[in-house]
């Protein structure tokens, strides 16, 4: 079986290192900002001293870092993952990140005689925690296949999309859809609160017709009961907002309510709110309205 390391060790790469080393998996981890569990370290976590180390040791090497320039640091800073791989080892990205970056940073490992994989994932805490993730992938289909094993120790639905670079242009894909659906649940709950309908038995008759979504599930709910821990935060989304109008921008495409919500969570961030789970994007929505969804 495969040694495999495992860099960034927050609140989605720690479940899903667990569910690597319950299926047996020898991962060995460093710590960079997230000092690992008790009880990944009980479950048989092993650390090393730098993302080089990390590399040495495994055969594939998996990084879940929040934005492009970690991912680089780790990938090609001093005593980075580069500076420790050798031929035929597999270096997979499954954070969400630039696509046009993904690609330089693929051919960069694969000049060194390791294949790349960009595999980022949706479904947010819940889904890492019950390795039920969406894997969108980008790379080689022999590398795609190497790494499926592991892949189905940590989701459910996994797609080889195409080249490098793929599996990031889907996930920036997916991100302007949550983006947007959060954004119109959040408008028809106010809309409804404000009228002075109850937006909890709005939310139950709206799941049962065409307007039923996930997103009307689980934020719906969450802008009802105001628990808006972050299982995804409201500045993380905001990184994927910017990748899709950066991208958009170069490829000449105008995404008009995109770059709308955008500036909805650009709110939510001066009302204090880059921490808040992205369903807290209707506090944006009841400021301009005077008027909260529920109280609590």
């Amino acid at each position: 079986m495969e040694r495999i390391g495992f860099l960034g060790l927050g609140i989605m790469g720690a479940p899903m290192a667990g569910h690597l080393l319950d299926a047996g998996y020898a991962v060995v981890s460093a710590v960079n900002r997230t000092q690992p569990s008790a009880e990944l370290l009980a479950k048989g976590l092993t650390l090393a001293g730098s993302p080089r180390e990390v590399a040495a040791a495994a055969d594939i090497i998996i990084t879940m870092l929040p934005d492009t320039p970690q991912v680089g640091s780790v990938l090609f800073g001093e005593n980075g993952v580069s500076s420790g791989l050798s031929r035929g080892k597999l270096v997979i990205d499954m954070s969400s990140i630039s696509p046009i970056e993904t690609r330089s940073f693929a051919s960069r490992i694969n000049a060194l005689g390791a294949d790349y994989l960009d595999a980022p994932v949706s479904g947010g805490e819940v889904g890492a925690k019950a390795a039920s993730l969406t894997i969108m992938v980008g790379g080689p289909e022999a590398a795609f296949e190497r790494a499926r094993p592991l892949f189905a120790a940590m989701g459910k639905n996994i797609t080889l999309i195409g080249e490098n670079g793929a599996g990031q242009t889907t996930k920036v894909a997916n991100q302007i859809v949550v983006a947007l659906t959060i954004e119109a649940v959040a408008e028809a709950l106010v809309f409804a609160s404000k009228a002075g309908v109850d937006p909890a038995k709005v939310r139950q008759a709206l799941m049962g017709g065409l307007a039923s979504s996930r997103i009307l599930e689980v934020h719906g709910e969450r802008m009802i009961k105001r628990t808006f821990n972050p299982g995804f935060r409201i500045e993380l989304h905001q990184k994927d907002l910017n990748l899709a109008l950066e991208g958009a921008k170069a490829l000449g495409v105008n995404l008009p309510n995109t770059a709308s919500t955008q500036q909805l969570f650009s709110t939510c961030v001066a009302l204090g709110g880059a921490g808040w789970d992205h369903s807290g994007l209707v506090k944006a929505l009841e400021a301009m309205a005077q008027h909260p969804v529920a109280e609590g």
